[in-house]
């Protein structure tokens, strides 16, 4: 940084000089001088490289289209019986292990996962969020904060054979995530855990459980700390599978702990941290929400338009010959772009180690209005062919619906963005 000031030095003071002369009279400033200025600076920034946010690596692309010949040949075909049956056919998820979709943060970064996210959900976005959740939450709570031997232990295992569920909301903690009931106490050389949980993503198929409990709590959320289990411990239960309104595919459970014992070695980081790292980990997966929700919108936009574009007629004409049709369309991928450009720039702003906070909950907020927007459309633009359950119109819109409540509700990422702002701008 200060080569590159150094650098531009020369053209900057040549700015100043002209800027000082222009506040003396008009007639003093010099165009020429400005000119000048100007070149330095253009000569100087022409040499950076300039990409389009939305360019990828040559592995992402590689990715990019892997996922999507796996979404098309694998998960097409499966995805209306999945939502009917409300069950994660065991063939797509032993696929997704077989393409790496389950290791892709471990092999590629964040920013390829949010790739395999957001191309999944244009097909199924109940698989795009078992994908996400795993790889966003699971996965990366691992890599941060598991001690060498929980790595070795269990990360060979997410990334080939075994799903994995983050438990922290609870009928009590939603909104309010440290609101905690499920507490830990230390007995013998390990920790028992009694309490249970709420709206548990992937519990059905998961083998791996990150469940947070309070270990201290005269400390309030200063106690809460990880802990890792798996379905077999004894006292560890689902106690019952919701029936949803969308995403169907993606079991959502409810887990009960009757005196679960944890080995001392499966703490996840310290004790007492729990809450910092779920806050951390929130914050990533709402950039894989953001994925999810572009993913869909994309998906019922494309859906959409090929059967206006191409299938259906009134008075003689495609429908989406009709100009108000043309400008609802155009409208509409406007709006899926805009929600796009947030989500990768809150993905490339985590993957450069700056601060994403903000980036994240309105790259979240927005693409899950957007995918609740464009969905309701594209059933309308449909007719009565995107109101039947014979098309996968219909499905989409109500797949939307969670967009704006799982991992921070759309008013707790408002909240979240003003209070950024609020520091930024408050003397």
């Amino acid at each position: 940084m200060a080569a590159s000031l150094r650098a531009l030095r020369p053209a900057l003071s040549g700015l100043s000089r002209a800027s000082r002369t222009a506040v003396a009279g008009p007639r003093a400033f010099s165009p020429a001088l400005a000119l000048n200025a100007g070149r330095q600076i253009r000569s100087f920034t022409d040499g950076m490289p300039h990409t389009p946010v939305f360019q990828l690596t040559e592995e992402e692309e590689m990715l990019k289209e892997a996922v999507s010949k796996f979404s098309q040949d694998v998960i097409l075909p499966k995805v209306r019986e999945m939502d009917e049956a409300e069950t994660m056919d065991k063939a797509v998820l032993e696929g997704l292990f077989e393409q790496g979709l389950m290791s892709v943060e471990i092999e590629m970064g964040f920013t390829a996962a949010i790739v395999a996210i957001e191309e999944l959900a244009r097909v199924d976005p109940s698989v795009s969020v078992l994908c996400d959740v795993h790889n966003t939450l699971v996965v990366q709570a691992f890599r941060k904060w598991g001690s060498k031997s929980l790595k070795e232990k269990y990360l060979p295992r997410l990334a080939t054979e075994s799903c994995g569920s983050f438990c922290l909301s609870e009928p009590a903690s939603g909104s309010d995530a440290f609101a905690l009931q499920t507490k830990a106490v230390k007995k013998g050389d390990g920790y028992v855990i009694n309490g249970s949980k709420m709206w548990i993503t992937n519990a059905m198929e998961s083998e791996i459980f990150i469940i947070f409990a309070n270990l201290n709590p005269d400390a309030g959320y200063k106690g809460i700390t990880a802990f890792i289990a798996e379905k077999n411990f004894p006292g560890f239960s689902i106690a019952k599978k919701e029936k949803k309104l969308g995403i169907k595919a993606s079991s959502t459970c409810v887990l009960n702990f009757d005196d679960l014992y944890i080995p001392k070695e499966n703490i996840l980081g310290e004790e007492g941290q729990g809450y910092k790292y779920a806050i951390g980990l929130l914050n990533e997966g709402r950039i894989g929400i953001g994925a999810q929700m572009t993913g869909l919108a994309l998906g019922a936009w494309e859906n959409a338009v090929k059967y206006c574009w191409n299938e259906r007629k009134q008075f003689g004409r495609l429908i989406g010959e009709n100009q108000g049709m043309r400008f609802h369309i155009a409208q509409a991928r406007v709006e899926i772009e805009a929600a796009r450009a947030l989500v990768y720039n809150a993905a490339r702003t985590k993957a450069s180690g700056a601060n994403f906070v903000m980036e994240a909950a309105m790259a979240k907020l927005y693409a899950s209005q957007v995918a609740g927007r464009v969905s309701g459309q594209a059933v309308e633009w449909m007719g009565g062919m995107g109101f039947v359950r014979e098309g996968l119109a219909e499905k989409y819109w109500r797949d939307s619906k969670i967009g704006a409540i799982y991992e921070g509700t759309s008013n707790i990422q408002l909240d979240t963005i003003s209070k950024v702002l609020q520091k930024q701008y408050t003397n």
